[in-house]
This record gives C-alpha cells, sequence and structure tokens, in this order.
C-alpha cells in the first residue's frame, strides 16, 4: 500500500489512484481525466503517486460550460440541449480529453455536488462519467448516471472521483 502520511487526500482515493497507475502501466496505457464536479480531485489523486507521470497524460478542469465548449470542444448545442450534467456531455468531454491528449484512454466526469444546483430531474448527487478509448468503435459509447444522494459536496466529490478511477482500470466495465 501507499504511504498516507504525506498526502492531505483520503487514503481510499489514494489506494485506488496507485492500482490505476500500476494496471495501466502494465498494459502499456496512458491516461487522461475531464473533470467537472471532482474540480482536479481525480488528477491531484493520480498525481500524489510518485512516477505517476509515466502513465497520467493529462487531466482538464472544465468547472464551466464555457470551459468545456472551448477546451473540450463539446458543441454549446449539445450543452443547451442536454445541460452539463448529461451522457452527451460527458461522452463529448471524453472523446474531447482524448483528442487534446497523447492518451490512450480518458475519463470525463460532470455532476452536482451541491449544496445548491439539484432539481427533480438531477437532483444533488447526480453524477455522470463517460469513457473513451483511442481507436474504439466510435458507436461504442461506454457512459452512465449515478445518483449518490446528497452525501454532502465532499461526500459526491470523493464518490464521484472514485468511479471515475475505477473507469481508468484496463478492462472495466461502467460502475
Amino acid at each position: 500500500m501507499t504511504d498516507h502520511r504525506d498526502t492531505i487526500l483520503p487514503s481510499e482515493l489514494i489506494d485506488m489512484a496507485k492500482r490505476v497507475l500500476d494496471e495501466n502501466r502494465a498494459a502499456g496505457r496512458r491516461v487522461a481525466v475531464a473533470e467537472s464536479c471532482t474540480g482536479g480531485l481525480v488528477c491531484a489523486a493520480l498525481t500524489e503517486i510518485p512516477g505517476s507521470s509515466d502513465v497520467f497524460e493529462a487531466g482538464f478542469v472544465t468547472y464551466g460550460d464555457k470551459a468545456k465548449i472551448d477546451l473540450l470542444k463539446v458543441s454549446s448545442d449539445v450543452v443547451e440541449t442536454f445541460g452539463s450534467v448529461s451522457i452527451a456531455v460527458a461522452w463529448a468531454m471524453a472523446q474531447g480529453a482524448l483528442a487534446k491528449s497523447g492518451a490512450d484512454v480518458a475519463v470525463a466526469i460532470t455532476g452536482i455536488a451541491g449544496p445548491d444546483g439539484g432539481s427533480a430531474r438531477k437532483p444533488v448527487g447526480t453524477v455522470v462519467f463517460a469513457r473513451a478509448r483511442r481507436g474504439a468503435d466510435p458507436k461504442e459509447i461506454v457512459a452512465d448516471r449515478k445518483e449518490f444522494g446528497d452525501l454532502g459536496r465532499g461526500g459526491v466529490r470523493l464518490q464521484a472521483a472514485l468511479c471515475a478511477l475505477e473507469l481508468l482500470m484496463p478492462g472495466a466495465a461502467v460502475p
């Protein structure tokens, strides 16, 4: 296991990040992340591990819609039609992260961490994930919406980060 004395991040997050790096290193894969509601937490966890640079290619924190559109080339029509917290936007974010990096796989996270911003259709704790792989069939969309419930802002962000890391594991299905 990892020495957790030199990090402020939860041990379960660091342990999962280490597994992601180890398994992707063994598979010869480089990874990228596009984050919204987690605000860089996944990138922070991955870079807490010494030697992560041989696996972790890039991280994009695109918190606002304009950043998603400008940096990851998510279509403004997709954002307007489906909303920021949607499978369509998460999928476009993952594709954008893949296109903007040299990574073999990219995961995107977008959601509502709270305490505000929820609605009846998308309550606080709603998080959407997507994974894109270089060279995959363009019809293969790997995405899912999870309802974590109102775990508090930190709780939602932690659970979202853990799910995103799980999606970065070689051979992982949508959790």
